[in-house]
Parts: structure tokens; sequence; C-alpha cells
């Protein structure tokens, strides 16, 4: 089941009032509607180390390689960037396999993924750190394997995603277990 609401956020300076679409899903697993990448195309966004700074567009055309993809490389700003990946929800398999791939090839490791629920369906960001660890879930070896098999079709590869990523209900802040604060999913 999908579903939207609005959100009203209190900001310093006054009351805003944003507009806030979430997507949830049931355990079962849910129908997407997803453009076709012909009409959207996957945003791949990396942040990279600065010893790749040389070679930057080397990187971007190895990224975009599988087509229908807009690819932005930063420099990160310390030596190695985090090894986090997000991958959105409508992202092909195929798309979304080359990009591990890449990633694991330029830099090394990937150790979490990022719930798909904190951002765009045609998105996949690499090295990120603008997510909270409240948002990641910590990914092995065995489980990265799964990922990159390519028996998968897009269904079984997003499935497999949204099962490695599965957040928490509670969380340890200042010794104790609280609620996740940030649960994207209805219980």
């Amino acid at each position: 089941m999908i579903a939207g609401f609005p959100i009203r956020v209190r900001m310093a300076g006054g009351l805003a009032f944003v507009l806030l679409w979430s997507v949830f899903a049931t355990e079962a697993g849910a129908e997407w509607d997803c453009q076709p990448v012909q009409e959207k195309p996957v945003k791949i966004e990396a942040w990279m180390s600065k010893r790749q700074e040389p070679v930057l567009q080397l990187i971007r055309e190895e990224f975009a390689e599988m087509g229908h993809t807009r690819v932005t490389l930063w420099v990160y700003p310390a030596e190695n960037p985090s090894k986090i990946v997000a991958i959105g929800r409508c992202v092909p398999a195929y798309i979304a396999r080359h990009v591990l791939r890449k990633t694991l090839e330029f830099s090394g490791d990937v150790q979490s993924l990022v719930h798909q629920g904190f951002f765009s369906s045609h998105w996949i960001g690499i090295g990120t750190s603008l997510f909270d660890e409240v948002s990641q879930q910590p990914i092995n070896k065995e489980q990265l394997d799964q990922l990159l098999d390519d028996s998968l079709d897009t269904l079984e590869f997003q499935a497999l995603y949204r099962q490695f990523t599965k957040q928490d209900e509670t969380v340890k802040a200042f010794g104790l277990s609280l609620p996740n604060p940030k649960l994207l999913q209805k219980n």
C-alpha cells in the first residue's frame, strides 16, 4: 500500500508548512508505480575520495555506461567517503548492480544501505553522509553478494533491498532503547 500525508514542520523563526510525501511498504511487499527509465532517468550522485579527483571523468563515464542515467560526482572533503549506498525503489536491477560493482571497484566496500523512504525513487547515492544511522542498516558481504546476483529481476532485487533495509523499531539513545523516531513502516 502506498500512502501520502502532509506534515507540519516547526522551524526556528516561525511555523512552516511542508508537504512531505512518504512511502510506506507493507510487509508483504508493494506494487510501485514507477516511470520507466527512458522517461525518468536514474540520478546517480557519488562522493569520491580526493585521490580519485584526477580520474573523475573516467569514473563518471563508467557509472553512466548502462545508459538512462545522469551522473554527478563530488570530491569528498575528507580522505575517504562513507561506505553507504542508497538505491531508489524504481531503479532497475541491472543499473543498481552495475553501480554497486563500480562502487566496489572505486570505493572498495559497501557497509550500509539506506531505507528507500528517505530519498527519491529514481536516485542512487554513493558514499553519501546525508543520512543518519537510524536511516541505515549495516550490510555484510553475503548480503551484498545476494544483491549482485545477476539472476535477480528488478522486483526480486528491490524486494531483497527492502528486506536488508528494514528499519529497527527501537534504537539506542542516551543508554536507553527508544522508539525509532524515523520508522517509516506501518506497524
